[in-house]
């Protein structure tokens, strides 16, 4: 069942669990991540960014779109951290069903205006838009975006009440410690639930935790009791899709799809399942 991302994330707001958002590279990874959401009976959101969509190819939205229509459970195909008016417009006419504007780097006043235009553009068609405000770390150059962790700038309680009714985002993805990439040995992530709870409690919308992977799953499960309703997880079943491929091709003699990547799926989605349960998203499908 294709959602729009506004709907989906509003039923996760009211009853207190968070949607897992997977960034997925390719369409196997795509089918594996539907297929797990469908067996936990969870709501799920595809999350493709411009690498992974230039990766992909445009011509491959159909039949997410297709797949999505099918599928056993809510799905929303999101257009993640982009970075440009022009570029929000294109995934709209893609079919992407939820989209993200990323200004979070530019200055206050030039996030307010770009994504005030990206959502006025985007509720005319019916849809949701995801703004960002202040910055999250990143920890690697395959990182899809962000600053240096010792550049993050935490999302101000007050400056996000002003731009939520600025510019009428549909949900909101908040910095509070995370960053994007693998955590290197030695840096413990560490997130400001305080932080979260007072920006929570200012706004009635949807907020959004990027960088989720590697940080402890206690923090995690603490910040969607805490109110937020959208997770992305990307590095982490990237890493257990590829090594395990990485393993599998091992077998030199091996050059069959079917043969090499069903045993990548499996691996990434136990880690899926594990993330799924953690937010709480399990069973939640039956909602909707």
């Amino acid at each position: 069942m294709l959602m729009n991302g506004a709907d989906l994330l509003a039923v996760a707001n009211e009853h207190s669990f968070a949607v897992p958002a997977f960034n997925i590279s390719d369409y196997a990874m795509f089918n594996g991540i539907v297929a797990v959401s469908e067996q936990r009976r969870a709501p799920l959101i595809v999350a493709i960014h411009p690498d992974e969509v230039s990766h992909l190819g445009y011509d491959v939205l159909p039949a997410l779109v297709q797949r999505a229509h099918k599928a056993t459970v809510p799905v929303s195909i999101h257009w993640d951290h982009g970075g440009t008016y022009e570029q929000i417009l294109r995934a709209i006419q893609i079919g992407f069903t939820s989209v993200m504007i990323d200004g979070s780097m530019l200055p206050y006043e030039e996030n307010v205006a770009l994504t005030a235009r990206v959502v006025e553009a985007a509720h005319a068609v019916g849809v949701s838009v995801e703004g960002e405000l202040g910055t999250i770390g990143k920890l690697d150059e395959q990182a899809e975006a962000g600053v240096a962790v010792s550049d993050i700038i935490y999302t101000d309680p007050e400056q996000a009440e002003d731009f939520v009714r600025r510019t009428g985002v549909d949900s909101l993805a908040v910095a509070i410690g995370t960053a994007h990439g693998l955590y290197p040995k030695g840096l413990k992530p560490e997130l400001r639930l305080d932080l979260l709870q007072d920006i929570k409690g200012r706004l009635p919308i949807p907020l959004v935790l990027h960088g989720g992977s590697g940080n402890p799953d206690d923090e995690i499960g603490r910040s969607v009791k805490l109110g937020v309703n959208k997770i992305n997880i990307s590095s982490d079943i990237k890493v257990a899709y590829h090594d395990r491929m990485r393993e599998v091709l091992a077998d030199l003699t091996l050059r069959e799809p079917n043969t090499i990547q069903p045993p990548a799926i499996e691996a990434m989605n136990e880690v899926a399942a594990q993330k799924i349960d953690l937010f709480d998203a399990a069973g939640k499908a039956d909602l909707y």
